[in-house]
């Protein structure tokens, strides 16, 4: 039997299995019912995932599904993300009398995510992209008395329709172009000679779709509020739907790929978010909330592997990224004492001289490692990963004292050694996608992460400076981005927020929220 036979099946399997659990009325087994779809959901996206890397032709079911190797490691992906959360929500909602409308719902947008990225037609593609924010939609107002999450759901409901605006645009124009709904035949035609001004146009009309489905800068307040939903919720939220825009991206890549225009405005949005957003975390003290400006700036970088042509690096951050925040956002009851464990293990700051030795090793590393692998254009990844090992060696040799040279070089080496590795890897799987290396680009994201990493170090040793009091207190405030935008938010679509809890226990009918 050939190893690609059982895809068609697997695939399909996949996609059907959500949509049985929901549409299964027994009450007291809908949530095991549930939970053993989403696991043989898994089981068989793995299968199909299988089937794709062992099969040197791609097979679907039909022409409408695309069963590429990214589609299908997605499909495993979202699988895998919507049981773990299930699993966790059986338990959070198990006293909760509505637990089955949770259910329901969480059901249906797993079923809308799955689709979008199975789905190899513009028309079902786009048709899917709606349906999981009008079905996430229901998800955030679960509980419709918490004012700020009523109000992160409608700017999210607004902002998802200025996305979808986009994206349709974007797939008329295509349409027109190639005369054809597939994505695969039109993915196909790129790398092109000449590209044309409604080309041109829908790969910038796909990068707005993107940057604002990954809540960037202005647009991002409402993935912030977002928190006031429940624990799963924000799980699902954080984990498998806010880097749809990165997929997007990943998808149409040969395009996005020749269209300078598009990618420096995801270079210029996507970057200066990227910077923001992890200064503004740094300053935050709520952990869900730290968490979801971590998201806002993960999203950014994720973006800006994009637009540098890093494709198989884009991916590895998604993937690794919703992994790592479905753990975070379900394990956050336990991060308040692992905060606090850090804080008392090493009260002081390192020092100037542990600095320079930090910041030694990491430029050897790097050198190293250049001479060895003759490091790959663009170059700026690279500087960020030597800014961030001299903050990781600094901090190890500061809580550490008796931490040895050899073994601080040992453990950089071995980060190295994991990135090149996961990358090649990645870059192996993915097919080969042409991208022009753009100097001024390059230079730009450097300087960038170099003032992030600048401002960050002055944030800590310069707290009290007048200067650097000012600044913090902007950022803690988020530069008040968010206030500005919710005010233009509630002049075009006003809408009455809910009474807050202690309005409903009194029963002030009447009291404005």
């Amino acid at each position: 039997m050939q190893p690609g036979a059982l895809l068609p099946y697997s695939l399909s399997a996949v996609l059907v299995l959500p949509m049985l659990a929901t549409a299964w009325r027994g009450k007291s087994s809908r949530w095991i019912v549930a939970q053993f779809a989403m696991g043989l959901a898994a089981l068989f996206a793995l299968s199909a995932w299988l089937g794709v890397f062992l099969s040197a032709d791609s097979v679907s079911p039909t022409q409408w599904l695309n069963s590429g190797i990214l589609n299908v490691t997605m499909l495993g992906l979202i699988s895998f993300i919507a049981f773990i959360v299930l699993s966790y929500a059986k338990t959070n909602f198990a006293a909760d009398t509505d637990n089955h409308r949770f259910l329901h719902w969480f059901l249906l947008t797993v079923f809308a995510v799955m689709l979008t990225v199975s789905s190899n037609h513009l028309v079902v593609f786009f048709a899917a992209w709606v349906a999981i924010s009008l079905s996430m939609h229901q998800l955030l107002m679960f509980y419709p008395e918490r004012n700020r999450a009523a109000l992160a759901a409608h700017k999210k409901f607004i902002f998802a329709r200025l996305a979808e605006l986009c994206l349709a645009a974007a797939f008329i124009l295509l349409y027109h172009h190639h005369q054809t709904f597939f994505i695969t035949e039109i993915v196909s035609a790129y790398p092109a000679t000449t590209l044309s001004l409604e080309q041109q146009l829908a790969a910038v009309l796909l990068a707005l779709a993107a940057l604002i489905k990954c809540a960037q800068l202005p647009l991002h307040g409402w993935l912030i509020q977002v928190v006031e939903s429940p624990t799963p919720v924000s799980a699902l939220m954080h984990a498998g739907i806010i880097n749809l825009g990165g997929f997007l991206l990943l998808m149409f890549a040969p395009l996005f790929g020749q269209v300078l225009a598009a990618q420096w405005l995801v270079l210029i949005v996507a970057g200066l978010t990227t910077v923001v957003a992890a200064l503004i975390m740094s300053t935050r003290i709520s952990i869900k909330v730290r968490l979801a400006w971590s998201t806002t700036a993960q999203m950014g970088l994720m973006l800006v592997e994009c637009a540098l042509g890093l494709y198989e690096l884009a991916f590895l951050h998604l993937l690794a990224h919703s992994c790592y925040k479905a753990y975070a956002f379900l394990n956050s009851g336990q991060a308040v004492n692992e905060l606090i464990q850090k804080q008392y293990a090493s009260p002081q700051l390192p020092s100037v001289g542990i600095w320079m030795l930090a910041g030694m090793v990491s430029f050897g590393l790097l050198l190293g490692t250049g001479v060895t692998l003759d490091l790959p254009a663009p170059y700026s990844p690279w500087v960020l990963i030597g800014l961030a090992l001299t903050f990781v060696f600094a901090n190890r040799l500061n809580e550490r004292q008796g931490l040895s040279l050899a073994k601080t070089i040992l453990s950089g080496g071995t980060i190295l050694a994991s990135y090149y590795l996961l990358k090649t890897g990645m870059a192996w799987m993915l097919p080969n996608i042409e991208h022009q290396y753009d100097l001024a680009a390059d230079i730009w994201i450097t300087v960038l992460f170099t003032a992030l990493f600048t401002l960050q170090l002055l944030l800590q040793y310069k707290a009290h400076s007048p200067a650097l009091r000012k600044l913090f207190i902007a950022l803690n405030a988020g530069f008040y981005l968010d206030e500005w935008a919710t005010r233009i938010t509630l002049k075009v679509w006003a809408v009455p927020l809910p009474k807050n809890a202690v309005q409903t226990r009194l029963g002030l009918s009447g009291v404005k929220s």
